[in-house]
């Protein structure tokens, strides 16, 4: 046996698994462990944060935690190494494992690379002269001045964005021929070029172009009077003073100072703040945009007076068959929308694009957009459509609960049919949904409140909301659409109907 195949046995690498269905990447939220921790087999190490949800993820192995290959907050695609465990930890010192030799190698690779082999490293894009064969030590300042460097040429047309020009023969160089000056940093401390332009990066004179600060202006610190990124950030920063130009031996054309941000650019950048998208933020966004611009969306509404189902909450709570159970207005909108559905269930349907069919099911699934300190999250209420009343308060219990406190397994996010989403809880009225991809129809409830109605031909104080059903329309014309959301409303005008019609 070989000391890399007992190596790679000693030490076992944990990779970050596809934790959902087909997700390509994951946050580490926590680290449990660290090196040198013990761990055995089944030992939750860390969590991470899916698209879909937050999985706590165990080792398979027993041993001593090697090495953590990043730190909380990193985004990993799956199929990474995240974890190394030494399983045989009292074999003494072995070398590193494959993960940790790579970077290694190619570190070793790097350095060797910089070392003068006949080639230079150029920007991608850009040719190198080549009569560029090693990098030449630096004169001291009292040195006579020496022929230029054939690389100059090719390192002013990089910086200037042009190719280097092909290398011609060198002339004879005799005593009566002055000899030309190297490349080097005006008097007054600015890197320049042919013509007094300075010496930088496209991308350094880019940044430099969108502060507003003047090249000409800026004294260098890169190699060779290079101007770099630092120097820019550095002359744009408010608190710098401007340094004195220093004039030249020789009288030329004076460069105008650079101009000083505006005060109101700074004082706005220095008041905001950026934050990554990702993780259920990223996924909910990118769901959204998909559902707008693919389904054809239409929303309808309808105000209806819920006095009755208001007065059935209250009597639910005293029901000892629900005893224990969370009972709200929730519940029984659901319970209505589950109702309706059964006398349409043409509408529990999804749109197959690449078979081009319409795939009806004989299951209901219903999803509640769920708001949580992780985002917005839609986890479902499997075959929500056969389950009596207390079972599905008891499930609608469990779902929120464990939303608020992240641990929606991705398998609860999936699948989903239809949606609810209770805007009503924030005091708004109503909204216009957009779909989850995949379903065929939204409902949004709004906020109960107290209103004028004519009820028996007066006007009453009624308890009274408004409904929003948003619904596919390849699935969903605008008949079948409004006979959906009538049925929902008629429910919840008489809850009776759920006895007769459920």
């Amino acid at each position: 046996m070989t000391a890399s195949t007992a190596n790679a046995q000693r030490f076992r690498e944990f990779k970050m698994p596809d934790v959902g269905e087909g997700l390509t990447e994951a946050e580490i939220l926590k680290w449990y462990v660290k090196p040198g921790d013990t761990v055995t087999d089944g030992q939750v190490v860390c969590e991470v944060e899916t698209a879909k949800a937050a999985v706590e993820l165990p080792i398979p192995y027993d041993g001593v935690v090697h090495e953590l290959n990043f730190g909380e907050g990193v985004t990993v695609d799956v199929g990474t190494v995240i974890i190394s465990v030494d399983t045989d930890p009292g074999a003494g010192p072995a070398a590193a494992p494959a993960a940790q030799q790579a970077p290694q190698q190619a570190a070793a690779a790097e350095a060797e690379d910089s070392e003068p082999q006949g080639r230079q490293a150029v920007l991608v894009g850009y040719g190198a002269a080549p009569s560029s064969t090693k990098r030449r030590a630096r004169k001291p300042q009292a040195a006579v001045p020496a022929q230029p460097e054939p690389a100059s040429a090719a390192l002013q047309a990089e910086l200037n964005g042009r190719a280097a020009p092909a290398p011609a023969a060198a002339p004879a160089v005799t005593p009566a021929a002055p000899a030309a000056a190297p490349v080097a940093p005006a008097a007054n401390g600015t890197g320049a070029g042919p013509a007094g332009r300075p010496l930088a990066k496209p991308p350094v004179r880019k940044l430099a172009k969108d502060l507003g600060i003047d090249l000409a202006a800026i004294a260098p610190t890169g190699p060779d009077g290079i101007i770099t990124r630092e120097d820019v950030h550095a002359a744009a920063a408010p608190a710098a003073a401007p340094s004195p130009a220093v004039p030249t031996e020789a009288p030329g054309p004076v460069s105008a100072p650079a101009a000083a941000p505006e005060p109101g650019l700074v004082d706005a950048a220095a008041r905001e703040r950026r934050v990554p998208v990702k993780g259920v933020r990223k996924a909910t966004a990118q769901a959204m945009v998909h559902s707008a611009f693919t389904a054809p969306h239409v929303t309808e509404f309808i105000t209806v007076d819920v006095t009755r189902t208001m007065k059935l909450v209250q009597d639910l709570k005293q029901d000892p068959d629900m005893a224990g159970l969370r009972v709200n207005p929730l519940l029984l909108v659901a319970k209505a929308f589950l109702v309706a559905i059964k006398r349409h269930p043409e509408v529990n349907a999804s749109w197959d694009e690449a078979r081009q069919e319409i795939v009806y099911k004989d299951y209901v699934n219903l999803g509640i957009a769920a708001a949580t300190p992780r985002g917005l999250i839609v986890p479902n209420i499997k075959d929500a459509g056969v389950k009596t009343l207390p079972r599905l308060a008891a499930e609608l219990g469990e779902l929120v609960a464990t939303a608020r406190e992240g641990k929606t397994s991705p398998a609860a996010m999936s699948g989903g049919t239809v949606t609810i989403t209770n805007v009503g809880v924030f005091g708004v009225d109503t909204g216009t949904p957009i779909l989850n991809p995949g379903e065929s129809a939204i409902l949004a409830f709004g906020a109960v409140k107290l209103q004028p109605w004519v009820h028996k031909g007066k006007v009453k104080a009624r308890q009274v909301t408004t409904l929003a059903l948003s619904f596919d329309h390849r699935l969903i014309d605008g008949e079948l659409g409004s006979k959906l959301l009538a049925d929902i409303a008629a429910v919840l005008e008489r809850p009776k109907r759920l006895i007769t019609w459920g």
